[in-house]
């Protein structure tokens, strides 16, 4: 049976209305601070569509109004799961924007797992998006996903501590100056880090590297420097040799 769901979030952020509207209604702004690689046909009854490693999804645009309003929703499967996102915009003195998110939905069976994970990572995306505004304001990203799996939540996330030449544990704000092999340098600091999560910003990216309890570990990076081509098949082959 499903269960209905909705979580709520607000964000103050270092952008006018039309910088953060370019972020979160765009293909490539989306692209640049969110998951997978993004479409957005402008206008109300328009599609949104996602590709994560080869599976995309489509959702109808309910509500487009450039600054203001955005909202997608998803197709209702058979057992009436769907997924809605509405995103409220307001302007504030001193050229910031106050962004308010509502997720809400119907999951599955086992819908308190998957709330729980959602709830956890709304804050890790928002603050994202923030350092995208802050740091890359007007750049746009090349996103890169890679998959793989260990033995362990744990042993993934120990793997990825000891490839990194990270502290452990992971803290906010610990520069991090790793040389993963077959890849460029990472110079930069912690901007993220949780039980599940830690995200990376170099001069030319955002790097997220996330583990779940079954061993699966996931990578969203958000490359803005100029020389990206190969770069997810290099992640790829990287985070396959290292929990192979």
């Amino acid at each position: 049976m499903g269960h209905p769901f909705e979580i709520e979030l607000e964000a103050t952020l270092p952008a006018s209305p039309d910088q953060v509207w370019e972020a979160i209604a765009t293909g490539p702004g989306i692209d640049s601070w969110f998951m997978g690689r993004n479409e957005v046909e402008g206008r109300t009854s328009g599609i949104a569509a996602m590709d994560t490693g080869g599976r995309r999804e489509e959702s109808v645009i309910t509500a487009y109004e450039p600054g203001k309003h955005f909202a997608t929703r998803t197709g209702t499967d058979e057992d009436g799961r769907f997924m809605a996102f509405e995103y409220l915009l307001e302007g504030r003195e001193g050229g910031s924007t106050v962004l308010r998110v509502v997720h809400s939905g119907m999951l599955g069976d086992d819908w308190q797992d998957e709330y729980d994970a959602l709830r956890r990572g709304w804050p890790f995306h928002l603050n994202t998006l923030r350092e995208y505004l802050t740091y890359f304001p007007g750049r746009i990203a090349v996103p890169v996903f890679a998959v793989a799996t260990g033995s362990s939540g744990q042993a993934v996330r120990s793997a990825l501590i000891r490839a990194l030449a990270l502290p452990d544990p992971v803290a906010v704000g610990a520069r991090v100056r790793a040389e993963p092999a077959g890849l460029p340098p990472l110079d930069g600091e912690v901007v993220w880090a949780d039980d599940e999560r830690f995200e990376i910003r170099t001069a030319d990216g955002l790097y997220t590297f996330h583990h779940a309890p079954t061993g699966l570990a996931l990578m969203f990076h958000h490359l803005f420097g100029p020389d990206t081509a190969g770069a997810e098949a290099a992640w790829q082959q990287w985070l396959t040799d290292l929990l192979g």
